[in-house]
């Protein structure tokens, strides 16, 4: 039997899961040296001491501390989490294993998802708890902490180290952990201490960069609290404008650049949030221009984050070709960052460039440890090529992966419906719901689904609910307008039809408006609309079958 120890003040973050570690990865390295690189970004983040080969490297591998500035989110901790535990069902390949884990309840919220996704995903390895004994502090590695994003880590050791280290002790040191540990705060969705160390911060420091630094945290915090309702994009354009007055008086051609170019694009986040797209992106183009005269050969990273938000400020005001050499240009400079390959392809999707879209989608997939998301994009681009399997099998891996990613079960509650599997999409519809209460789009679905099962009367009250909330909802519409035909009210559905052709015309829209119109007795508007129907699609026979008796 195997016992190992999951006390995070051992080795902190992924104590337990570099201990399994080192169980599997010398063996597999001798054997299968193959799945060891197929996995060695989450091999190496959770099992630093493992010398290992890497192959999969990101510009922020070799650059140095100060300019390592692209903090990874949250949810990168689930990547890791499912990359190891695809490895680890791959080392056991079918034998059982039970590994009994001691102070389990003592474990880093990295192990504790492990553990998680470990039960659910490895059925052959049976995690048993074990003793529990008390430990000492969390070791304070705030740089692996920071750079990994392992925030509740850095949240806790921060805190403790504060408790101990006086403002005037070392004020540059003081005031970085406020910074590491603020931040950790506000990943966690704990901003009420994050302000209270800002907060603390301020009545400590006189120093201009400090000062101008955490009056930007603020406003940022002011714009991304995780509730809504806590939200106050006018605070914090009064916030980043301090921070952007004091950066533009630094004196230090660098200095300014970036600490100016840094406001400037914070400052941007927040016009966003005020919905002022063009001075977002007047000031995403100051930075820029700041960064190429002063930073031309330092701060790599700092330069293609703003590429990557011009691109998207480029996407939105329909620029798209400059969007997309904004997001080449990013990515160029970091080959090895997956997440702008994402966004290119979205793009590229959205232009009908599907060869394009499927290629970085998947490059996406190869340079990261498994995430959701360019799963989901690219079903969506096998659903519109007729691959319906191909769809359902990426919808399938996106939701195995995070059974909590919401817009999964839309796609794959709607693709269900469309096959006939009502049970299953019903099924889809009520667990997105339980994540997204309200969402127009599940709504739809289970609008589909009640009408597909004879239960007219609900169907329409789902169309209704979605309806009520995205009135610019097509399927919505059309699907209303589909219901009130077969219940023989022709009237309801030419009008809801017509308002479905309105938002967006179709070769599909307009025939079954026809049917409506020809059914209501309207005859020479339906003819029109199936001509219509034969321009935008001339091989479309049933189409061409209801005009052959014109």
């Amino acid at each position: 039997m195997t016992v190992i120890d999951a006390d995070r003040r051992v080795r902190g973050p992924y104590t337990l899961a570099s201990a399994l570690l080192d169980i599997f990865v010398p063996e597999a390295l001798e054997r299968r040296p193959d799945l060891v690189a197929g996995h060695d970004i989450e091999i190496a983040v959770a099992a630093p001491h493992l010398k290992i080969p890497r192959s999969r490297l990101s510009l922020a591998d070799a650059l140095p501390q100060a300019e390592r500035i692209l903090i990874p989110g949250a949810r990168r901790t689930l990547r890791i989490a499912n990359g190891l535990a695809e490895f680890v069902r791959s080392c056991l390949d079918g034998e059982p294993r039970t590994v009994t884990v001691d102070n389990l309840e003592a474990a880093d919220q990295t192990d504790a998802e492990l553990v998680e996704v470990l039960r659910r995903r490895v059925p052959d390895l049976t995690v048993v708890p074990g003793e529990s004994r008390p430990g000492g502090p969390v070791p304070a590695d705030f740089d692996r902490y920071r750079d990994e994003g392992f925030h509740h880590a850095m949240a806790e050791a921060g805190l403790a180290a504060l408790d101990g280290l006086r403002h005037d002790d070392d004020p540059e040191r003081w005031m970085t952990l406020v910074h590491r540990t603020a931040g950790a705060l506000e990943a966690i969705e704990r901003e009420d201490e994050a302000l209270a160390l800002y907060e603390l911060a301020r009545r400590h420091t006189v120093d201009p960069r400090h000062r101008a630094s955490v009056a930007c945290s603020l406003a940022t915090l002011l714009v991304r609290h995780h509730d809504p309702v806590r939200r106050d994009p006018e605070a914090a354009v009064a916030w980043i404008n301090e921070a952007i007055t004091i950066t533009s008086l630094l004196r230090e051609p660098r200095e300014r650049a970036f600490h100016l170019g840094f406001d400037l694009n914070a400052k941007a986040l927040v016009e966003v949030r005020r919905r002022r797209f063009g001075e977002s992106a007047r000031l995403v183009q100051e930075a820029i221009d700041l960064a190429e005269r002063d930073l031309a050969d330092v701060h790599p990273i700092h330069r293609l984050v703003l590429y990557a938000n011009r691109a998207q400020l480029r996407a939105m005001s329909g620029e798209p070709d400059a969007a997309l050499a904004d997001y080449t240009r990013a990515i160029e400079a970091d080959p090895g960052y997956p997440d702008y390959y994402l966004d290119r392809g979205d793009l590229l999707r959205r232009l009908g460039r599907t060869g394009q879209a499927l290629a970085d989608f998947e490059n996406a997939m190869r340079l990261s440890p498994p995430w959701p998301e360019p799963h989901y994009n690219r079903a969506e681009l096998r659903y519109e090529a007729g691959d319906l399997a191909g769809a359902l099998e990426d919808l399938d891996y996106a939701l195995e992966l995070d059974p909590e990613f919401a817009p999964a079960y839309v796609n794959r509650a709607g693709l269900r419906a469309a096959t006939g599997e009502y049970g299953l999409a019903r099924s889809d519809v009520e667990l997105g719901l339980g994540l997204d209460p309200g969402n127009p789009h599940l709504l739809c679905v289970l609008g589909q689904v009640e009408a597909a099962e004879g239960r007219p009367a609900e169907a329409r009250a789902a169309f209704d609910a979605a309806l009520k909330t995205e009135p610019a909802l097509v399927e919505a519409w059309a699907s209303r307008g589909a219901l009130s035909f077969e219940l023989g009210r022709y009237g309801e559905a030419v009008a809801d039809l017509s308002r479905a052709v309105e938002l967006k015309e179709s070769p599909e829209l307009l025939f079954n408006r026809a049917m409506a119109l020809r059914a209501a007795g309207r005859t020479e508007q339906a003819m029109a609309d199936l001509r219509r129907a034969a321009e935008l699609a001339p091989g479309d026979e049933d189409v061409r079958a209801a005009l052959s008796g014109e």
